[in-house]
């Protein structure tokens, strides 16, 4: 896979967007069907994004839906282990195959195109763009009805990337219930609404854990505040992810889509409602979507 360089300077990279950022698109590989494309975003590291990703992606899959994820978190990805792919990234003339998961999720990382999945990327900025854009440009996504971009924590290049390449239709915030909750929302919020792309909702993780005697649900760190900050911008609180030992020890094994996850319902229906324009190629059919 050939990286392109940029000759723009990172400060360029990441001033705001002017006017509509539609017109800054890149166009997907010619070959490639996708229905919708879902971001999932947050302000901050360490609150689980990826593990919503896969999750959502896996729970979507046994509904029947086409799911992929592209994992835009070039530096420290961990879309791959979580459903044990280790396999290296084949392609054609026609482009690059995305890798399939056992339950038949296409994904697509950096990992993948690593010699050694413990070599570390050390890029700058414009070049780590580079290759999330080439992940939609030059990747086959074939016959997709939704493709979630598991973002890397912030608002800085990759994101802005994203959200300027990529025809997202919609983001989930995802959270954790700690009172500095309110900055995590209110980041990823305010850059959403600088690129006019809608939020479906937000998700927190490590709600609670579960007593395995009596039932309890214990707040492990403290109240929780993300309903409320939710509610301030206008936001549902789609779901609640317990702090469960047991997701933890599955996506270790590589076995994330054996994890029932019951409470993610409301944040799947969300995704199914989504309303938009197809991000298939101009006169082509995008994937099923009902």
């Amino acid at each position: 896979m050939t990286i392109e360089n940029s000759s723009h300077s990172g400060k360029e990279q990441s001033r705001p967007p002017r006017g509509n950022p539609a017109v800054m698109r890149a166009k997907p590989n010619p070959l490639s069907r996708v229905g919708k494309v879902i971001g999932v975003v947050s302000g901050k590291g360490g609150v689980g994004k990826s593990l919503v990703t896969a999750l959502l992606a896996a729970l979507l899959k046994k509904r029947g839906r086409s799911t992929a994820i592209l994992d835009a978190d070039i530096t420290g990805p961990s879309i791959p282990k979580m459903f044990g792919v280790h396999e290296k990234l084949k392609g054609s003339s026609g482009g690059i195959f995305p890798a399939r998961t056992k339950g038949g999720i296409s994904i697509i990382s950096s990992n993948l195109l690593l010699p050694d999945e413990s070599t570390p990327v050390v890029w700058r900025g414009p070049l780590v763009s580079g290759m999330v854009r080439q992940f939609w440009t030059d990747v086959i996504w074939k016959d997709i009805d939704f493709l979630f971009v598991d973002m890397p924590p912030g608002t800085g290049d990759i994101p802005l990337t994203v959200f300027q390449s990529l025809p997202v239709n919609g983001i989930l915030v995802v959270t954790s219930p700690q009172e500095l909750v309110s900055m995590i929302v209110s980041k990823a919020v305010n850059m959403a609404k600088m690129m006019r792309i809608p939020i479906l909702g937000v998700v927190e993780n490590m709600s609670y854990i579960k007593c395995p005697h009596c039932g309890e649900k214990i707040q492990v760190f403290g109240k929780s505040h993300t309903e409320e900050t939710a509610r301030k911008y206008g936001l549902r609180l789609l779901s609640r992810i317990p702090l469960d030992p047991g997701i933890a020890d599955a996506c270790d094994r590589g076995e994330a889509e054996k994890i029932e996850s019951p409470w993610l319902d409301e944040a799947a229906d969300a995704v199914e409602r989504i309303e938009g324009t197809s991000a298939a190629p101009k006169g082509e059919k995008s994937g099923t979507i009902h």
